[in-house]
């Protein structure tokens, strides 16, 4: 009898938590799972657009093959965007770090503070970020002001990364635009760590320095996980992603393969990073074992 009950109390708990992912399950299925089978199967056909409807002639996987293996601008435009993400994501994630420890302190109008570091992320989106940059609004200008751009020629020289760091400093103020989201979340982990562990490590007689290291940074290595993640996929739908004006043909079949390639991309350098984090973390944990 008790078994039954059990059962019965299981098989309940599994019907209301059904139904409360319901409304997701069929908007998913619905608006994304869909669309991105019907992509996946235009990316192995020739797609023609004619007045009585749509046409599918398969054409396999030779867009791939022309995408990968016989298309430069693919990769004109990918290694470079590749290169920005790679100096931006630390650039960020450091910069969110220590605005909210700033904006933890209890400072006269910290929710002010708040509030304006989160305000770009509602108002600089999508269409409206990309007419700001094309204003000029977007560059701070300190590059031709102080003639920087000079210096890193003479210090980077012919390096492929030239570019990429020219392009970053220009547009420094996307710094600040993009941090909103990783400020509130290293917020909210720094308001974990409880503030017995901060007045223990003060009547030890840790200086702030080592407060930081011993006590913040490991508390917040969760926090700073999720925004690595977070940061690598928005970088990846920036509005100012070449490889996303590639994708944007009228060529829907070799649009659809190039997609799923740079949807392939993503999960590798994703998968790539978060083994190096891994690795990182579990070497840190081992050291002070």
């Amino acid at each position: 009898m008790q078994g039954r009950r059990r059962l019965s109390a299981k098989v309940s708990r599994n019907l209301e938590g059904s139904l409360f992912i319901a409304p997701w399950l069929l908007g998913f299925m619905i608006f994304l799972a869909f669309p991105l089978g019907f992509s996946l199967y235009m990316s192995f056909h020739k797609v023609k657009v004619l007045p009585e409807g749509m046409e599918y002639d398969f054409n396999g996987i030779a867009y791939y093959r022309e995408i990968l293996f016989n298309s430069s601008a693919f990769y004109d435009e990918l290694i470079p965007y590749f290169q920005e993400v790679v100096i931006m994501v630390p650039i960020i994630l450091i910069f969110s770090l220590l605005i909210a420890i700033l904006l933890n302190q209890n400072l006269r109008g910290r929710f002010l503070f708040r509030a304006i570091f989160f305000l770009p992320v509602i108002f600089t989106t999508g269409y409206l970020l990309t007419e700001f940059v094309n204003q000029g609004e977007g560059s701070l200008g300190f590059l031709e002001r102080f003639s920087i751009g000079a210096y890193l020629d003479t210090f980077l020289g012919d390096s492929s990364w030239a570019q990429p760091v020219k392009t970053l400093l220009n547009r420094f103020v996307l710094v600040l635009w993009y941090s909103g989201v990783q400020i509130l979340i290293f917020l909210a982990g720094r308001q974990t760590i409880p503030t017995s562990a901060y007045e223990s490590a003060r009547i030890d007689g840790a200086s702030p320095w080592e407060v930081f290291w011993k006590i913040t940074l490991p508390a917040m290595t969760p926090f700073i996980f999720l925004n690595l993640i977070y940061t690598v996929v928005d970088m990846f739908t920036f509005p100012f992603n070449p490889i996303i004006d590639l994708i944007g043909t009228g060529n829907y079949g070799y649009s659809s393969a190039l997609a799923w390639i740079y949807f392939l991309i993503i999960i590798v350098f994703l998968f790539i990073v978060m083994m190096i984090f891994m690795r990182l973390n579990r070497g840190q944990k081992l050291s002070k074992g």
